[in-house]
């Protein structure tokens, strides 16, 4: 939506503890966060990185008002001093993100903030609100829009959202995802993305009957016609009426373009089948059969292989809440704090639980596809500084399981930085594409999976592996901290 400030959209915690690094402790000194997640939403292979745009946003907004400070005031465990400090507050960091759009797997950065330790702590609860919420959306819009195989998606969500933000930033999300459009006017309007929609039920019952309802919604909208033909019987009245409409049209010279009928309820693969039918016979073979019905990924994958006949989906609450899989789990972990000398100390978080063993330093992701497919065949999470040839061999190995080894020849690969910069000494230097170019570099994207990876249930993960010097650094620290 429109730019605003959201500076109080932070945890309490978040605050407490900037307090506390301005009494106790440098306030300028610079750290490194990295923003990850550890499991792909879904049961999935992958996710699809969104929000960046949102983001930036919340960053060049982020300062006091003297509302805000009266408000923080007033909670009474804040110190003058530190109000005072507030009111001058600017984001005077780097950030790098992985670009909206792009393919993204687990415990690699989404995002790594190099910022004085107060601004780098402030960020966290936004930063990650926002890309967890954007991320899981185009996510599961990918899923859906793979189980329909090439036809259209239309997000159909607002009403069922939590909320007007989660409504209408979902929608952009699930553009990105791969929706040809949304029935959401506002995200339409802020976004410049298609929007699209039919008529509801009240439409019928409002007319004496169906058929004048079709007749007055097609000379109004005859270029866009789409009845919703299941409010009485859809093969006895609702898909019959809609034949008559459309033969009245063809007569008329009315072109038809757009046209056709939506299912709403009951067996859709019956029903699309028996209606494809009937719509044939009557000589309208491209008349659209589009449905809706709490739709998710594995229903119209099922409605697929039971051979229905529609060609276009509407799909509302199970995509825009991601009703499966409601929450995205990314988090925001310290990597490294600077020395005096400028050097970044590397900070490791501990776990008894391996997977949430963090990994530290100042890091990259080099993607490594295989040069004959242009398929992803590994990430490679390493340190800034090291850098690699194409030419040469290249050893992934298995960070849990270093024994597992391959070895890709010189020449067999290519590389590409994941991490880009979007801020640079508090200024952005990164300009979002529109949310339907977003929408096209995804496409490209996930042409770049296997479709082993892609597949719905059990799909094969995508490995996710340390530089040789990175994870070297990773097993000191760890030798470190068991010996204290």
């Amino acid at each position: 939506m429109a730019s605003r400030n959201l500076t109080l959209l932070t945890d309490l915690y978040e605050l407490t503890m900037m307090q506390g690094y301005f009494k106790n402790k440098d306030k300028n000194e610079t750290v490194i966060f990295d923003a990850f997640y550890r499991n792909n939403p879904c049961g999935g292979g992958y996710a699809i990185a969104a929000g960046l745009e949102q983001v930036i946003d919340y960053i060049k907004n982020l300062r006091f008002t003297a509302e805000d400070i009266a408000y923080l005031r007033s909670l009474g465990i804040f110190e003058e001093d530190f109000l005072q400090y507030l009111e001058s507050f600017r984001f005077t960091g780097d950030i790098y993100a992985i670009p909206e759009g792009s393919v993204m797997f687990p415990r690699e950065p989404m995002i790594k903030v190099i910022a004085p330790i107060m601004q780098a702590q402030l960020v966290e609860t936004a930063v990650l609100n926002i890309l967890n919420h954007q991320s899981l959306i185009a996510t599961k819009a990918a899923r859906v829009c793979f189980a329909a195989q090439g036809d259209g998606i239309m997000e159909f969500g607002l009403r069922r959202a939590q909320g007007p933000d989660a409504g209408t930033y979902g929608a952009r999300a699930a553009i990105i995802g791969g929706c040809i459009g949304t029935s959401n006017v506002l995200a339409g309007q802020l976004f410049d993305v298609p929007v699209s929609g039919t008529h509801a039920h009240s439409w019928i019952m409002s007319f004496p009957d169906e058929y004048t309802a079709f007749k007055t919604y097609a000379d109004i909208y005859p270029s866009a016609c789409i009845l919703l033909v299941d409010t009485y019987d859809t093969l006895k009245s609702g898909v019959p009426n809609a034949i008559r409409v459309f033969r009245e049209m063809r007569e008329a010279g009315i072109p038809l373009t757009k046209y056709g009928i939506r299912l709403d309820s009951g067996d859709l693969a019956y029903l699309s089948k028996k209606a494809r039918k009937m719509l044939d016979e009557a000589g309208f073979p491209d008349a659209v059969i589009s449905a809706s019905n709490d739709l998710d990924e594995f229903l119209i994958d099922s409605l697929k292989v039971q051979g229905a006949k529609i060609t276009s989906w509407g799909v509302g609450t199970n995509l825009i809440t991601s009703k499966d899989c409601p929450s995205f789990g990314g988090v925001y972990k310290l990597a490294a704090v600077q020395d005096g000398n400028g050097r970044f100390i590397p900070k490791i978080k501990l776990s008894e639980n391996s997977e949430k063993v963090t990994n530290p330093g100042n890091k990259t992701i080099y993607r490594v596809y295989e040069k004959e497919s242009g398929k992803i065949r590994a990430d490679l999470i390493c340190l800034v500084e090291e850098r690699f040839d194409e030419q040469q061999p290249l050893l992934l190995f298995d960070p849990l399981e270093p024994w597992k080894k391959t070895r890709l020849a010189g020449g067999s690969y290519t590389l590409r930085e994941m991490l880009v910069p979007v801020f640079q000494g508090g200024e952005c230097c990164y300009t979002s594409p529109k949310v339907m170019d977003i929408r096209a570099l995804c496409q490209k994207e996930l042409d770049t999976l296997w479709p082993e990876t892609r597949r719905l249930i059990n799909p094969h993960q995508v490995y996710v592996d340390l530089s040789q010097k990175l994870y070297d650094m990773k097993i000191q620290l760890l030798n470190q901290m068991s010996e204290k």
